[in-house]
């Protein structure tokens, strides 16, 4: 699993096809005692390629004792949480976000076992339950996230580590996951890859699968893969508007918007002014020189005919494969790849240098192509330049005095002592990407990497908008377009309209753009309130690459931080700063868990809109004696009320709510919908205060 790294927003949009997996209850890492995994259930609605997913696991306390255990969970770094329950007897508890950074210690001191280790990852959720749980009694713990999958080439992938082994190797009595998807461009194949699934089908706009298995260990992990039409491109757009007044998190305006942006495949591919610097100092020996070998020889074997290319490798001393940039070609392909052959590592770490060597050589180049820099190093610069903004400085003054214009540096940063800081300016001021990783990942990601920018079709990219009504857009600045892959845009509006969205830049040496025409939604609309979380994950990634700049204690980086922590609260998002903690109150009593499907013929509200109290009426079609049990939310799935009736057989029945939440507040006006359950029946609906 990759380090954790907010700054996605700087370049192209790289993104692990690592899910979530099963999470763990810790009783003692050192001893590896946990309580046991009974059951694991994960359901995903996927829209386009924008995740939700709701990933459940039902834990007994097989450790002979009345425990407190702490649950952990391995996090994705690309993924951002955006809910935790937790139920214990036959009660529902809810997390919420607190304003301090997780606790990552473990139960029992100590790191933990390597399994234990290898199985969470690099990035891994936290969270302690100060409830003690008794001995054979069962815990179920509920995490919601959402997550962009991965895109390229007209293809998705999906990937749920459900393999298990590390942690357990006894039978789970269910395993069980179900997926479904909403597409705007033409679904042309859905397939899971890793089990026979129990149905799956797919048509033009959605696609659905479902696997269940009992009585055998979780010892494979979920992978399936949809295909998208080719021909199908644009700008697909997803938006929403508040019309809840509670809304008050800042303002930005009500409305939330999503596009998804895939140049023509048709358009021609602008050729490419590469260099690769590689670190080969001392650190990088062993296995991780062996990655940086394979990398560069895959790039060298997949670059297109027209680019021109050359390779850096630094140490305490600067080399290079060339002079200067050569044509690609079989000739300079291979010598190429002789000279990486023969890289080894030692000496410091000399970065300065490795830049004063790399950047002069794109002085000449013809301003009609992409000058691409991917930067890779594991350590701090202890050779030439070592300060931060020294080397900054002297990154910024080469650019300059060789007038070297279109470059994007990407930079990546290996392992725990590289300079997040210094890495992630590099590419913020460079139009570049900066992403950190584990010591094993080098090859994969370098190599993933190189394959999504292969191919530009459109460098200096800009967005305008006609009206211009949209703000607070990300990612910022905006990427440059690659054939096969998408851009995908975040950002806020305060009137809904009919916009023009343009995508200007250049393409070789020419102005060159993409306009489309977007209906943006004046009203909430129900199944797009993941928008309000895709943009609050996207804003805080935006911050957190600002904080980098500064000294943590600074003051600039105090207050970013205080945003970043307004933000994560307000909306419900995870963030660096904060983590989840109990004390957020019993959500709700136990349901039977066999709940058929949501209908909303059988329930409405009445008066809807009210003023100050409504009824809730429904229709119960089968003998029920037990309670009912309504829920209240607002616009953003906030649990604001809950009202019960005891139900004593077939009929009609009704259910004051007096517009107040459960301190007794009259909620503000605005948008609010709710659930009516009863044995193994939900009903749903809406209703507006005026």
């Amino acid at each position: 699993m990759k380090k954790l790294s907010f700054s996605l927003l700087l370049g192209f949009i790289v993104i692990s096809n690592v899910l979530f997996a099963n999470g763990v209850a810790i009783k003692d890492a050192e001893t590896s005692e946990y309580f046991r995994l009974v059951s694991s259930d994960v359901d995903v609605t996927v829209y386009d390629q924008i995740a939700i997913v709701i990933a459940t696991q039902k834990f007994l306390n097989n450790t002979g004792e009345l425990s407190k255990i702490k649950y952990a969970f391995p996090l994705g770094e690309d993924a951002s949480g955006i809910g935790l329950r937790w139920n214990l007897g036959n009660t529902w508890y809810s997390a919420i976000i607190s304003p301090s950074p997780q606790d990552t210690t473990l139960p029992g001191g100590g790191t933990g076992n390597t399994n234990l280790m290898d199985f969470l990852g690099e990035t891994p959720l936290f969270f302690n339950l100060e409830d003690s749980i008794p001995n054979d009694s069962i815990l179920i713990v509920e995490l919601t996230y959402v997550q962009l999958l991965p895109y390229a080439f007209y293809e998705v992938d999906f990937n749920y580590p459900n393999d298990y082994s590390l942690i357990q190797n006894e039978l789970l009595d269910s395993q069980h996951i179900h997926f479904s998807l909403e597409s705007q461009r033409a679904i042309t194949n859905i397939e899971l890859l890793s089990h026979t699934p129990g149905y799956i089908f797919f048509n033009d706009s959605t696609a659905e699968f479902d696997f269940e298995v009992f009585e055998v260990p979780a010892n494979h992990d979920y992978e399936a893969i949809y295909d998208l039409n080719p021909e199908d491109l644009g700008l697909f757009s997803y938006s929403t508007y508040l019309t809840d007044t509670a809304f008050n998190c800042d303002e930005y305006g009500n409305g939330f918007f999503t596009f998804i942006v895939e140049p023509d495949p048709q358009s021609e591919i602008i050729q490419k002014v590469f260099t690769l610097i590689i670190d080969r100092s001392g650190s990088m020996s062993g296995d991780k020189i062996i990655q940086a070998r394979n990398a560069a020889s895959y790039i060298v074997n997949n670059l297109n005919e027209g680019d021109y290319f050359n390779i850096v490798d630094f140490s305490t001393n600067v080399s290079s494969l060339f002079e200067d940039h050569v044509a690609y070609d079989l000739t300079s392909q291979s010598s190429a790849l002789a000279y990486i052959s023969n890289m080894y590592a030692n000496g410091s770490t000399n970065i300065s240098g490795a830049f004063s060597t790399a950047i002069p050589d794109f002085a000449t180049n013809d301003t009609t192509l992409a000058n691409i820099i991917i930067f890779f190093t594991d350590g701090q610069a202890t050779a030439g330049l070592v300060g931060t903004n020294e080397i900054l400085d002297h990154i910024q003054g080469l650019i300059n005095i060789n007038e070297v214009s279109n470059l994007q540096i990407h930079t990546f940063g290996i392992g725990e002592d590289a300079n997040q800081s210094l890495l992630s300016q590099i590419a913020s001021q460079n139009n570049g990407l900066s992403e950190f990783l584990g010591d094993d990942e080098l090859e994969e990601i370098i190599t993933t990497f190189y394959m999504k920018i292969r191919n530009p079709v459109l460098i200096n990219t800009q967005i305008s908008v006609d009206p211009p009504l949209l703000t607070q857009i990300y990612p910022n600045p905006v990427d440059n377009l690659y054939l096969g892959q998408q851009l995908i845009m975040v950002g806020r509006y305060q009137e809904a309209s009919t916009i023009d969205v343009t995508f200007s830049g250049e393409a070789f040496g020419q102005p060159q753009s993409y306009q489309y025409t977007v209906d943006l939604a004046d009203t909430t609309i129900f199944t797009n309130q993941f928008l309000t979380k895709l943009w609050a994950k996207k804003k805080m990634d935006n911050l957190y690459i600002l904080y980098l700049t500064f000294d943590p204690e600074s003051p600039e980086a105090e207050e970013i931080r205080e945003e970043v922590i307004g933000i994560s609260i307000c909306y419900n998002v995870m963030s660096p700063f904060t983590s989840y903690t109990g004390g957020g109150g019993i959500v709700s009593i136990e349901y039977d868990e066999t709940v058929e499907e949501y209908t909303e013929e059988l329930s409405y509200a009445y008066p809807n809109p009210f003023a100050s109290e409504a009824y809730i009426q429904f229709i119960v079609n089968q003998p029920a004696f037990e309670l009912a049990t309504l829920r209240i939310f607002d616009s953003f799935g906030r649990l604001i009320d809950v009202e019960t009736i005891l139900l004593t057989g077939e009929g009609t029945y009704k259910i004051l709510w007096d517009g107040a939440d459960q301190e007794g507040n009259p909620v503000p006006h605005g948008f609010y919908f709710y659930t009516i359950q009863y044995g193994n029946q939900m009903l749903k609906g809406e209703i507006i205060k005026l």
